[in-house]
């Protein structure tokens, strides 16, 4: 993987200039707001984007935008069925369903908002969806057959049960950073490539066999203490940030090996890279690394590595046995004597 996607896939604490923290919005309650529906000056400002229609024969706004208005009804929405690109972020919303009628949306935004819940009528072309930093506790109903982009971070989730069920099989990017899952359970995603999962309380990985394409996956900031739940079948997995968790006992790494395709690995902040020899350890149980902990290994750390894997393995050979003898007289002779 090139440098710069590294840099751009590892999460720091720090989001558009302030430092997010579960914990905050845990205290908080979902706040009544006063009424503030949309009016028509307001759609006039936010739409833009001429287009043709589907039938060639006319022309129609398609996108439209109102972010940071206090927003908590959109009723007026429901009549631009053309619309394809919607973001109604840093709003007061709680109720989508006037969007149901926009049958032709491809991407919608409604990040900051009051949302307790994902769930909306089927949507045949939407492509992306964020949620991000709503109140959302459950994620079921979230059914849209061509999604392939869903960010859910910054919620107030517990499970990933009822995400999918064979309804989500074109997703390829799902962000669920900073919730609060305590396992990976219900993940069964067959077509996602990155998988966002930091700053939750995440203490198991399971339900990862069905993710066979998944190139990246995040864990930074979590609860685990063992890295079992890898499983062979996550051959194209490529890049795994498993920074500031509890892995105290390198051998934990080990269990590693069963990812054929694993290039990069972030092991920083975990007990077990105090060790002394923690990075060389590391190399020589995932020979196939290429990065750690965001720095390229070089050819003497390669060279030390192997020198240390072929002496281990020579010294884990079995001893041959010497023949069993009968009073200092070979067996095999003492058996042909006796015959």
């Amino acid at each position: 993987m090139e440098d710069e996607e590294l840099e751009e896939e590892e999460y720091t604490l720090q989001e558009e200039g302030k430092e997010y923290t579960p914990q905050e919005e845990e205290e908080e309650e979902v706040p009544t707001p006063d009424p503030c529906p949309l009016t028509e000056e307001v759609l006039k400002e936010g739409l833009s984007l001429l287009s043709k229609t589907d039938n060639g024969l006319a022309h129609a706004y398609v996108k439209f935008e109102a972010k940071s208005k206090d927003l908590t009804d959109i009723s007026l929405l429901k009549c631009f069925i053309h619309l394809r690109y919607v973001d109604l972020s840093d709003n007061k919303l709680q109720d989508l369903s006037p969007l149901n009628s926009l049958t032709h949306l491809l991407w919608l935004k409604v990040d900051g908002n009051l949302l307790t819940g994902a769930c909306m009528q089927e949507l045949p072309y939407l492509q992306v969806i964020s949620f991000a930093h709503n109140h959302i506790k459950a994620i079921e109903g979230i059914t849209h057959p061509r999604l392939v982009n869903l960010s859910l971070k910054g919620n107030k989730i517990q499970t990933a049960l009822g995400l999918g069920h064979g309804q989500l099989f074109s997703l390829q990017i799902l962000e669920l950073r900073g919730n609060k899952l305590e396992s990976t359970a219900g993940l069964n995603l067959p077509k996602l490539k990155s998988l966002y999962l930091a700053q939750n309380t995440i203490q198991k990985l399971e339900g990862l066999e069905g993710l066979e394409q998944l190139t990246t996956l995040h864990l930074r900031d979590n609860k685990l203490e063992t890295l079992d739940g890898f499983c062979s079948s996550m051959k194209c997995l490529q890049y795994l940030n498993l920074r500031n968790n509890g892995i105290s006992n390198l051998q934990e790494v080990e269990k590693l090996q069963v990812l054929p395709m694993l290039q990069a690995l972030v092991l920083l902040d975990n007990p077990c890279s105090d060790e002394s020899s923690y990075r060389l350890e590391v190399l020589v149980l995932l020979p196939h690394l290429q990065r750690l902990d965001k720095e390229l290994v070089e050819e003497d750390e390669w060279a030390d590595a192997n020198e240390i894997r072929q002496k281990r393995r020579e010294e884990e050979k079995p001893v041959p046995s010497k023949p069993h003898t009968h009073f200092g007289v070979p067996a095999e002779k003492v058996h042909d004597e006796r015959h």
